[in-house]
């Protein structure tokens, strides 16, 4: 696919860099964007972060032996033309802002709590029934992230869903100002990052940032989210959920075990039936939201159907793993109390014994303690079999299951070492298995322990 004409002589202007190289090198068009100097490829830009342990310059050389056509450089680099910046992190994303300006396409940013990466697929997945759609890669939500993948925009898209990850004030402005979303999706105002933002207002608050980089279009929210349906965006705004009120409504909700979940998607001018092949109590609140995005997109029931049944679950969010020996529910990509609730209630609604391995729930400020403790509260009551806690701040799942009065089984383990010479005597054959925490915990070393299980 083909990248819209940019020049490096464009490039030095909209960064307001200095190009540094031969006069007649100033008209080349890059081909692309990359930070990593293993996928390079011939005639593109090789951006130099300076990272905490790696510093991007010192790779330029072998970027340009890769086929790089220049580097974005903070310092003179050799072995080509370079366009010297004061930070190559703000010329990135001021370049991203001039290239994204460049199309004239439906651009969806996905926002919210939780749930962003399930809703930017099911959204992907709707939209690529009609559109070529570009999606965010990966965990590239962020600020450097986001422009890159903005970068990757070719001539043939005919639209983009793009996910939106904050953690303090201001980063939604900066990422709205790249995106320039002309419809958002909001998943859910959640106990995310508390230590930066506060409260739930303050999440709102940041997270609606958003709007000031919207020329009109359309907010499609979750009308189940009590900060979310009593908010006004400015603009036309489109609710979701499983109450009564919303304009896109989840109804008819039955779980086929893990294999999928089946509902009627209802809505002001019909209703139609899907199945979606994946699994967790969640999955209705990707699919209304894609639902209503596709039909402001002038899609039909029919294609938004078919769209649905090519979603496609992504490596550490609700995966289920059938080892044979054990079923593993691999949910340890993150991990808040809205999250983790939803996961509890979701392993609960299975046949056999259900096991919750849970970690430390991070960034949730000065009231931490007690949504762990609400979260062991709540492991005893729901269905759960067994609990095993590990971390220092998940004991207090551990102290609230024991101060519940609930008699299921559990365990508290500090350290994951420890946790994993005990695993296999804590598992039995047949087992429903959640594994749960904060990604800086690392719990796929737990998930990879399982998958071992015979």
């Amino acid at each position: 696919m083909t990248m819209m004409p940019v020049t490096l002589e464009q490039i030095a202007r909209v960064t307001g860099g200095t190009f540094v190289g031969d006069e007649g090198e100033k008209h080349t068009r890059i081909t692309g964007v990359e930070k990593d100097n293993r996928q390079i490829e011939k005639g593109n830009l090789f951006v130099c972060i300076q990272g905490e342990r790696v510093d991007g310059h010192s790779f330029a050389q072998a970027a340009f032996a890769a086929g790089a056509a220049c580097c974005l450089a903070e310092k003179p680099v050799e072995g080509g033309p370079y366009v010297l910046v004061d930070s190559t992190l703000e010329a990135i994303k001021a370049l991203a802002a001039y290239y994204r300006s460049l199309f004239s396409i439906p651009v969806v940013g996905i926002i919210g709590s939780v749930g962003k990466t399930t809703a930017k697929e099911m959204t992907a997945a709707v939209l690529g029934e009609k559109f070529r759609v570009l999606k965010t890669e990966g965990n590239l939500n962020n600020e450097l992230g986001v422009p890159l993948m903005l970068l990757k925009l070719r001539q043939e898209h005919t639209a983009a869903v793009i996910e939106m990850g904050i953690s303090d004030f201001g980063e939604m402005s900066r990422l709205g100002a790249m995106v320039r979303p002309t419809a958002v999706v909001m998943t859910t105002i959640g106990y995310c990052h508390l230590e930066n933002l506060g409260d739930l207002d303050g999440v709102l608050r940041a997270k609606s940032e958003v709007f000031a980089f919207m020329d009109g279009g359309t907010a499609v929210v979750n009308g189940d989210d009590e900060k979310l349906a009593a908010m006004d965006p400015g603009r036309e705004k489109i609710t979701f959920g499983i109450g009564p009120d919303n304009d896109y409504r989840a109804e008819n909700v039955t779980a086929q075990g893990t294999a999928c979940v089946e509902l009627d998607v209802a809505y002001p001018k019909g209703r139609f039936h899907v199945s979606v092949p994946a699994f967790g109590s969640h999955i209705p609140l990707a699919v209304l939201p894609a639902a209503a995005i596709g039909h402001r997109l002038g899609m039909t029931d029919e294609e938004i159907r078919r769209g649905i049944l090519n979603y496609a679950v992504v490596g550490g969010r609700a995966h289920v793993i059938d080892t044979g020996y054990i079923r593993i529910l691999d949910d340890c990509y993150n991990a808040n109390p809205n999250s983790v609730t939803a996961a509890l209630l979701s392993l609960s609604a299975l046949s056999g014994r259900k096991v919750a391995i849970l970690g430390d729930m991070k960034e949730l400020g000065r009231d931490s303690e007690s949504f762990h403790r609400e979260i062991g509260v709540l492991a005893g009551k729901c269905g759960v079999d067994a609990l095993i806690c590990c971390g220092d701040e998940a004991n207090s799942y551990y102290k609230g299951l024991i101060a519940s009065g609930s008699e299921i089984l559990a365990w508290h383990f500090p350290m994951k070492d420890a946790l994993l010479s005990v695993l296999p005597r804590l598992i039995r054959k047949g087992d429903n298995v959640l594994v749960k925490a904060s990604h800086s915990m690392h719990f796929e070393e737990i998930t990879r322990e399982l998958e071992k299980l015979k």
